[in-house]
């Protein structure tokens, strides 16, 4: 047989194997299967048939095309980047147990200590959030330290299972490394045993279940957004946290739309020293599972929070919005209310009460701030 014959045939039946492998990759990062789920959901008086929903009903969304949608994508990408390198905290005491601290890595990874303990808030180490390989949102700036760098961590706290919250290389990385607990809301953990975590290290909860993890009191709560890692939406809970030590307590709000329920938490489990509120990935296209910087301001206020430190954006291209604008409107709606507010560099860590200035604004001169992304006309599509 010829010699490019055989090359042509090793081609071609080498490409059903390797279909099949990236085939399996991408199934293992999507988590635990459709009945593994359907399961978990049954548990939960909040699931329906295997499903989840908010309490609030939707907000109206504008009417676009698929022609004025497209538009909005292909021009989302130059003005939610950065112009210049992002500065990064590089070289944080991140192996410390404070009283009260709070080092954010970007996105919304955060390492609190609360009351000498250590909690990993939502880690995602990847290059990309994404099931497929170098595809899908990626990172805007290097991580200021690799994983081990910040040392035994007693608990992993989990939000929700959308990519940009729940990796699975981060996941199966700290399982290896650490004697972490994983605490996670009900199905999430279904996801975390896929991927071999062992299943007496993983605790799950429900809105309004409360757990002893760690010599601390983490309570589950409500919050406004949705789940899935797949085409099916809402097949796991969604939650945000109150983390508490014997004299701290830090909201955790991972993912969240404007809602009346931060009033309500606000009113029974506050207050706060600290919340972790979202600012950035807002959109009209979706007004009801991300909050505008001055929706997370107001419901920082809402929380009866002492100090708000922003997350949920510089990170990843999300939404429509210029790179820095989540800052500056930050920044302005916490003067407007009086509202304390940290905003500091990838990697910095913050030991409360604050002594100093944790606002400098280090984004200025990256990117322009333009005004929010318009929505196109038909004419413009």
């Amino acid at each position: 047989m010829p010699r490019g014959s055989r090359a042509l045939l090793t081609l071609l039946s080498a490409a059903p194997l390797a279909g099949a492998a990236f085939g399996a990759h991408v199934r293992r990062a999507m988590g635990a299967s459709r009945a593994e789920l359907r399961r978990a959901a049954d548990r939960s008086p909040h699931a329906t048939g295997g499903t989840f929903a908010n309490r609030e009903p939707g907000l109206p969304r504008p009417d676009l095309t698929t022609r004025q949608l497209a538009t909005m994508l292909l021009r989302r990408t130059p003005r939610g980047r950065p112009a210049r390198a992002v500065p990064l905290a590089t070289s944080g005491p991140w192996r410390r147990r404070a009283e009260l601290a709070a080092t954010w890595f970007g996105h919304a990874t955060v390492l609190l200590e609360v009351d000498g303990r250590r909690v990993l808030v939502d880690p995602v180490w990847s290059e990309y959030t994404s099931p497929v390989p170098r595809t899908g949102p990626r990172r805007l700036h290097p991580l200021p330290a690799p994983l081990g760098a910040l040392g035994e961590v007693d608990v992993v706290l989990l939000s929700h299972d959308h990519y940009d919250h729940l990796d699975r290389p981060t996941v199966t990385e700290l399982a290896r490394t650490t004697a972490a607990v994983f605490v996670a809301p009900i199905g999430v953990g279904a996801h975390l045993r896929a991927w071999g975590v062992a299943p007496q290290r993983i605790v799950e909860a429900d809105w309004d279940d409360v757990l002893e993890v760690a010599g601390l009191r983490l309570t589950c709560l409500e919050c406004r957004h949705f789940s899935g890692r797949s085409f099916r939406r809402n097949t796991t809970q969604w939650a945000a946290w109150k983390v508490a030590g014997p004299a701290h307590a830090v909201y955790v709000a991972g993912d969240t739309g404007p809602s009346e329920v931060h009033a309500r938490t606000g009113a029974a489990h506050g207050p706060f020293d600290l919340t972790l509120m979202p600012v950035g990935a807002y959109a009209d296209l979706w007004p009801d599972i991300h909050t505008t910087p001055e929706q997370a301001v107001a419901a920082h206020r809402d929380l009866r929070g002492r100090v708000m430190l922003p997350i949920h954006w510089a990170t990843f291209v999300l939404g429509f919005h210029p790179w820095d604008e989540p800052a500056e409107r930050a920044l302005r709606a916490a003067d407007e209310h009086g509202v304390e507010l940290a905003l500091p560099e990838p990697g910095r860590r913050l030991e409360l009460p604050l002594t100093g200035p944790a606002a400098a604004p280090w984004w200025r001169g990256l990117a322009p701030t333009a005004e929010p992304f318009p929505v196109p006309t038909a004419a413009e599509a």
